[in-house]
Protein backbone atom coordinates (compact mmCIF):
# COMPACT_ATOMS: atom_id res chain seq x y z
CA UNK A 1 0.00 0.00 0.00
CA UNK A 2 1.31 3.38 -1.22
CA UNK A 3 1.53 6.41 1.53
CA UNK A 4 0.25 9.81 0.03
CA UNK A 5 2.32 12.16 -0.47
CA UNK A 6 1.52 15.88 -1.32
CA UNK A 7 2.93 19.14 -1.60
CA UNK A 8 1.41 22.54 -0.92
CA UNK A 9 2.54 26.16 -0.69
CA UNK A 10 1.88 27.90 2.73
CA UNK A 11 3.03 31.83 2.35
CA UNK A 12 6.31 31.32 0.69
CA UNK A 13 6.79 28.17 1.89
CA UNK A 14 7.08 24.68 -0.14
CA UNK A 15 5.37 22.40 2.59
CA UNK A 16 5.61 18.50 1.74
CA UNK A 17 3.52 16.48 3.67
CA UNK A 18 3.19 12.40 3.91
CA UNK A 19 -0.48 11.23 5.40
CA UNK A 20 -1.15 14.34 6.21
CA UNK A 21 1.37 14.93 8.19
CA UNK A 22 4.11 17.62 7.05
CA UNK A 23 7.56 15.85 6.76
CA UNK A 24 9.71 19.03 5.23
CA UNK A 25 9.11 22.87 4.53
CA UNK A 26 11.55 25.31 2.69
CA UNK A 27 11.09 28.98 1.79
CA UNK A 28 10.65 28.60 -2.25
CA UNK A 29 13.17 31.84 -2.41
CA UNK A 30 15.62 29.40 -1.74
CA UNK A 31 15.50 27.36 -4.90
CA UNK A 32 18.14 27.96 -7.28
CA UNK A 33 17.18 25.33 -10.06
CA UNK A 34 14.51 23.05 -10.56
CA UNK A 35 14.86 20.03 -13.22
CA UNK A 36 11.29 18.25 -14.41
CA UNK A 37 12.27 14.51 -15.45
CA UNK A 38 10.37 14.14 -18.18
CA UNK A 39 8.91 10.31 -20.04
CA UNK A 40 8.58 10.89 -23.38
CA UNK A 41 8.38 14.49 -24.88
CA UNK A 42 7.00 15.63 -21.48
CA UNK A 43 3.79 17.19 -23.27
CA UNK A 44 1.45 16.50 -20.61
CA UNK A 45 1.84 16.91 -16.51
CA UNK A 46 2.10 12.90 -16.79
CA UNK A 47 4.98 12.26 -18.61
CA UNK A 48 6.41 13.70 -15.62
CA UNK A 49 8.85 11.45 -13.90
CA UNK A 50 10.37 13.01 -10.83
CA UNK A 51 11.83 17.20 -10.17
CA UNK A 52 15.05 17.56 -8.53
CA UNK A 53 14.82 20.86 -6.77
CA UNK A 54 18.42 22.49 -5.56
CA UNK A 55 19.32 24.67 -2.62
CA UNK A 56 21.91 26.25 -1.66
CA UNK A 57 23.40 23.28 0.19
CA UNK A 58 20.93 20.40 -0.94
CA UNK A 59 19.06 18.73 -3.51
CA UNK A 60 15.53 17.46 -2.82
CA UNK A 61 13.80 14.95 -5.25
CA UNK A 62 10.20 14.74 -5.79
CA UNK A 63 8.65 12.02 -7.10
CA UNK A 64 5.35 12.43 -9.70
CA UNK A 65 3.08 11.48 -7.14
CA UNK A 66 4.00 14.13 -4.41
CA UNK A 67 2.65 16.65 -6.93
CA UNK A 68 5.30 18.97 -6.79
CA UNK A 69 5.27 19.61 -10.05
CA UNK A 70 2.03 19.78 -10.50
CA UNK A 71 0.47 22.11 -7.25
CA UNK A 72 3.43 24.00 -6.61
CA UNK A 73 4.40 24.62 -9.89
CA UNK A 74 1.44 25.03 -11.41
CA UNK A 75 -0.67 27.51 -8.52
CA UNK A 76 2.68 30.09 -8.90
CA UNK A 77 3.68 30.00 -12.12
CA UNK A 78 4.49 33.87 -12.08
CA UNK A 79 7.02 32.95 -9.45
CA UNK A 80 8.48 30.26 -11.48
CA UNK A 81 8.56 32.34 -14.84
CA UNK A 82 10.11 35.85 -12.80
CA UNK A 83 12.75 33.36 -11.23
CA UNK A 84 13.91 31.86 -14.49
CA UNK A 85 14.97 28.61 -12.50
CA UNK A 86 12.94 25.82 -14.10
CA UNK A 87 14.70 23.17 -16.73
CA UNK A 88 13.83 20.37 -18.55
CA UNK A 89 15.47 17.39 -19.03
CA UNK A 90 14.28 13.93 -21.02
CA UNK A 91 14.44 10.52 -18.22
CA UNK A 92 16.63 8.70 -21.25
CA UNK A 93 19.50 11.67 -20.59
CA UNK A 94 18.83 11.70 -16.38
CA UNK A 95 20.28 8.83 -15.21
CA UNK A 96 20.69 8.92 -11.31
CA UNK A 97 22.44 6.61 -9.62
CA UNK A 98 20.46 2.89 -8.56
CA UNK A 99 20.98 3.85 -4.89
CA UNK A 100 18.39 6.13 -5.55
CA UNK A 101 15.92 4.61 -7.65
CA UNK A 102 12.96 2.39 -6.31
CA UNK A 103 12.77 -0.99 -7.73
CA UNK A 104 12.23 -1.98 -11.44
CA UNK A 105 9.50 -2.49 -13.34
CA UNK A 106 9.33 -4.42 -16.82
CA UNK A 107 12.99 -3.75 -16.73
CA UNK A 108 12.63 -0.21 -16.71
CA UNK A 109 14.26 1.69 -14.25
CA UNK A 110 12.42 2.82 -11.34
CA UNK A 111 11.61 6.19 -10.19
CA UNK A 112 13.59 7.57 -7.36
CA UNK A 113 11.91 7.91 -3.73
CA UNK A 114 11.18 11.31 -1.98
CA UNK A 115 14.79 12.44 -0.44
CA UNK A 116 16.97 15.18 0.68
CA UNK A 117 20.50 15.31 -0.46
CA UNK A 118 23.88 17.27 0.36
CA UNK A 119 24.40 19.14 -2.79
CA UNK A 120 27.77 17.92 -3.41
CA UNK A 121 26.27 14.01 -3.57
CA UNK A 122 24.37 14.83 -6.86
CA UNK A 123 26.05 17.75 -8.00
CA UNK A 124 28.24 16.20 -10.60
CA UNK A 125 25.43 14.25 -12.07
CA UNK A 126 23.08 16.45 -12.68
CA UNK A 127 26.40 18.74 -14.55
CA UNK A 128 25.88 15.69 -17.05
CA UNK A 129 21.86 15.68 -17.74
CA UNK A 130 21.48 17.87 -21.00
CA UNK A 131 18.81 20.23 -19.58
CA UNK A 132 16.85 22.82 -21.58
CA UNK A 133 15.02 26.10 -20.25
CA UNK A 134 14.76 27.91 -18.21
CA UNK A 135 10.80 27.77 -19.08
CA UNK A 136 8.19 27.36 -17.20
CA UNK A 137 5.62 24.88 -18.26
CA UNK A 138 3.24 27.59 -20.16
CA UNK A 139 6.23 28.72 -22.06
CA UNK A 140 7.01 25.64 -23.26
CA UNK A 141 3.95 24.82 -24.39
CA UNK A 142 3.41 27.65 -26.50
CA UNK A 143 7.02 26.73 -27.62
CA UNK A 144 5.75 23.77 -28.54
CA UNK A 145 2.98 25.39 -30.35
CA UNK A 146 5.13 27.56 -32.21
CA UNK A 147 7.25 25.55 -33.70
CA UNK A 148 4.45 22.86 -34.73
CA UNK A 149 3.27 25.77 -37.20
CA UNK A 150 4.40 25.90 -40.55
CA UNK A 151 6.90 28.29 -40.99
CA UNK A 152 6.47 28.94 -37.40
CA UNK A 153 10.44 28.72 -36.66
CA UNK A 154 10.87 31.71 -39.41
CA UNK A 155 7.91 33.79 -38.71
CA UNK A 156 8.99 34.92 -35.08
CA UNK A 157 12.37 35.87 -35.61
CA UNK A 158 11.08 38.33 -38.77
CA UNK A 159 8.26 39.72 -36.36
CA UNK A 160 11.19 40.24 -33.53
CA UNK A 161 13.80 41.95 -36.53
CA UNK A 162 10.77 44.21 -37.33
CA UNK A 163 10.37 45.68 -33.67
CA UNK A 164 13.65 46.00 -33.12
CA UNK A 165 13.99 48.02 -36.16
CA UNK A 166 10.99 50.23 -35.21
CA UNK A 167 12.64 51.07 -31.72
CA UNK A 168 15.49 51.86 -33.43
CA UNK A 169 13.71 54.51 -36.05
Amino acid sequence: MKTPWHTAWQGSDVVVFRDDTEVDRFTADQVERVIFVHRGTGETPGDLSFAVVELADEHIIFPADTGFAGRVHFERTAFWENKQCVFWVAESQAPLPSRLRRGLWLLRPGTPAYRRLPRAELAAVLERWPVTGPQTWEQRKWLRIERSRPFGSTTQPAALDAAAHRKRA
